[in-house]
């Protein structure tokens, strides 16, 4: 059974949550955390397969994203990895799972690092090694490539069946829930949930932290899910991997960045072999 509910964090925000129970509980909670400028609903192909096998899920749209509060603060990493860390501790039921994908990836890394008290398995999903840092020779050169481009004022139903064409042969309900990085308004127009200036915040926040500093401090078992060109690993993989003390390595080659999305029988199982 889906609830849709909205948790307190820090400073009186609220953050929506998708909160799937099982009929029958067989295994520990797990807690899903999208990426930058994405939102819970990329989850639900994965959150369902893992409540038919007896899983609890949580996924959380982060601060400014999807149907959660948009404060005026608090858009970066390390705030993000605080709120996940609230969500994770509304359970009050012990260590959980924590899967987490893109910039998703590197906050769930945090949590793990942080409070290990509170997570039995970490899946981190085409992310969790972001270092902007190394990837950009300047801050300047990384705003070039990475600032979003400017979507707002398009008309909803165009949006829709670009995202229609991007997404062919994903499975059913894909569309919706990629649509749901936007909010359609009263004039049949989209706009950004996550606006571009907040965006660029976590982006600043990503640059200014490399992830490699917190694998040394992770415990729980781990696996590393990349999209990949071909068999090889990305070195920024291949690093995470051999820092992690309980790592093992899933690769999907030629996947689409959203795997979740994308493949969400093979994510679930993947996740689940954490257990």
């Amino acid at each position: 059974m889906l609830t849709r509910r909205r948790l307190p964090v820090d400073g009186g925000v609220h953050l929506a949550v998708r909160d799937r129970a099982p009929d029958v509980t067989t295994g520990p909670p797990v807690v899903l955390v999208h990426g930058l400028a994405s939102t819970s609903r990329l989850w639900d192909g994965v959150a369902a397969r893992l409540a038919a096998h007896g899983h609890r899920t949580l996924a959380v749209d982060l601060r400014g994203h999807g149907e959660s509060d948009a404060p005026a603060e608090g858009y970066d990493t390390v705030t993000a990895a605080d709120d996940v860390v609230a969500v994770v501790e509304s359970l009050d039921g012990g260590p959980v799972l924590l899967a987490g994908q893109s910039w998703g990836g590197n906050v769930v890394l945090q949590v793990a690092a942080r409070r290990p008290d509170l997570v039995s398995g970490l899946a981190l999903v085409d992310g969790g090694w972001i270092d902007l840092a190394r990837r950009f020779d300047s801050w300047e050169a990384a705003l070039a490539v990475l600032t979003p481009p400017a979507i707002d004022g398009l008309d909803a139903a165009e949006f829709r069946t670009m995202v229609a064409a991007a997404l062919a042969g994903f499975p059913h309900g894909a569309v919706d829930a990629a649509a749901s990085v936007v909010r359609e308004r009263p004039d049949g127009t989209i706009e950004r949930r996550l606006t571009v200036p907040r965006h660029l915040q976590i982006l600043r926040s990503m640059w200014e932290d490399d992830p490699a500093q917190w694998y040394p401090s992770v415990d729980a078992r781990t696996v590393l899910m990349p999209a990949t060109a071909d068999d090889e690993l990305p070195y920024e993989v291949a690093r995470a991997a051999a820092a992690i003390a309980q790592a093992t390595v899933r690769p999907y080659p030629g996947a689409h960045h959203d795997i979740h999305l994308q493949r969400p029988d093979e994510v679930a199982a993947d996740i689940r072999s954490l257990l």
